[in-house]
């Protein structure tokens, strides 16, 4: 998604070169470039320790498991992210985690950045309302019911194929 006018000012914005950036949306009022604007969201492995079961949920009344994710707060860390999400969608508190990789969505013009996240056991398992229902997996049954051809699969293959 491409800004047409400066955040500033409001004026329709023109392309103009930079130097080793190639073409740049550029406000001739302001002469500023408007480099491009996204989305940030945190994807999570969850991994119960005591177990090393995969969590997977369903939401939004779809079929398909995916994995606990959400968006990233202005001015929040992505770590922070990760803890919160886990923790608002079901209830647990994640004791650490872990980097795994980025990848850009661009249906919703989203840096998808995914982590694994270690929880100690599901005693705290309280899901909220924006999940359907969830399963712990384990790594070969989670590969065989995350959602084919997603973000999620991805994600959750490049882990599981290290």
């Amino acid at each position: 998604m491409n800004q047409k006018f400066c955040q500033e000012c409001g004026t329709k914005l023109i392309d103009k070169k930079l130097e080793n950036e190639g073409m740049i949306p550029f406000c001739p009022k302001c002469k500023q470039y408007c480099f491009p604007t996204y989305n940030v969201a945190v994807s999570m492995i969850v991994i119960n320790k005591q177990t090393n079961k995969i969590l997977l949920i369903k939401q939004y009344g779809k079929a398909a498991y995916i994995l606990v994710a959400g968006y990233v707060n202005r001015t929040e860390e992505l770590e922070h992210a990760v803890a919160r999400e886990i923790k608002e969608e079901t209830g647990m508190t994640v004791s650490h985690i872990r980097f795994n990789r980025t990848r850009f969505f661009e249906p919703s013009n989203t840096l998808m950045c995914n982590f694994t996240a270690y929880v100690e056991s599901d005693s705290e398992l309280c899901i909220n309302e924006e999940v359907d229902s969830y399963q712990w997996f384990t790594s070969e049954e989670a590969r065989k019911n995350i959602l084919p051809n997603s973000l999620a699969s991805h994600f959750l293959n490049a882990y599981l194929d290290q």
